[in-house]
């Protein structure tokens, strides 16, 4: 049987969302109906259905914040679930999505519209029987779906940062970027890896990363972003994810499945 999780904080349209589902679909079993984010992650990752409904704003995470994180996290021991965000959003994003064939629920649900969701879902579920590899196809269609959102989402072009500034005890210390091999999130700080040291500075990733050149530095986590001329090389390890070897660093970097296409062989 097919298994679903519905993450919507208005409950009246969690109700309508499964009411709709059973009649478009009658065998989906819907395991769990979550009001906020923490919970659809925390029950997505328990329960791993084969679908999940993501409110795009939640309390706690947005839909796309569990979506990316669940991701990253995900064992790989069951194929990585459908996802269906849910969303009120304007225009312009519905563009975004059938740019990239993603599947979506406008609120309030259209029974025209889930039918057509539901199809395209019953068809990629399927896809075992014609030799595709579900998991990887889901991830990749994740990733696909973020990034024609922009998530992470980008600010406008900033001013290009040359030097970080970095206190150190009574000093200030002058880290050129260039000489950056990793920033890495570090709860309210990002923690600035050079080839032989560390810093820190008050700072989020979402704040720094349109300050850096995007050519040169790279985001591979939720939490990382790398200077790409310090990239040896990437290796896909057992189960399948992704690290990458550095230059001038023992550590290796986890690459989220959402950025492995960064990897592809050209």
């Amino acid at each position: 049987m097919t298994t679903a999780l519905i993450a919507e904080d208005e409950p009246i349209l969690a109700a309508t969302l499964a009411a709709a589902l059973q009649r478009q679909w009658p065998g989906l079993s819907i395991v769990a109906t979550c009001a906020n984010g923490i919970e659809a992650l925390a029950q997505a990752a328990a329960l791993q259905p084969d679908v999940l409904f993501l409110d795009i704003k939640m309390p706690g995470k947005s839909g796309l914040e569990v979506a990316e994180e669940l991701a990253e996290g995900w064992s790989g021991a069951a194929p990585f679930p459908q996802v269906v965000f849910v969303t009120a959003y304007d225009e312009f994003a519905v563009q975004a999505f059938e740019r990239e064939a993603a599947d979506y629920v406008l609120k309030p649900v259209s029974d025209e519209r889930l039918a057509r969701t539901v199809a395209r879902l019953r068809q990629r579920l399927q896809a075992p029987a014609q030799g595709a590899a579900p998991g990887d196809a889901s991830l990749e269609a994740l990733a696909a779906q973020l990034r024609a959102l922009g998530v992470p989402m980008a600010a406008p072009a900033a001013q290009r940062l040359t030097v970080i500034r970095a206190a150190v005890g009574n000093q200030v210390r002058m880290v050129p970027v260039a000489d950056v091999v990793y920033f890495e999130a570090a709860d309210k700080y990002v923690n600035v890896v050079t080839a032989d040291s560390e810093v820190l500075i008050r700072m989020s990733l979402k704040e720094l990363l349109p300050q850096l050149d995007e050519q040169l530095f790279w985001q591979v986590h939720r939490g990382t972003i790398v200077n790409s001329s310090s990239i040896l090389s990437a290796v896909r390890e057992e189960g399948g994810k992704m690290s990458l070897v550095l230059r001038g660093r023992a550590e290796k970097l986890r690459v989220s499945p959402l950025y492995a296409h960064l990897f592809r062989q050209m």
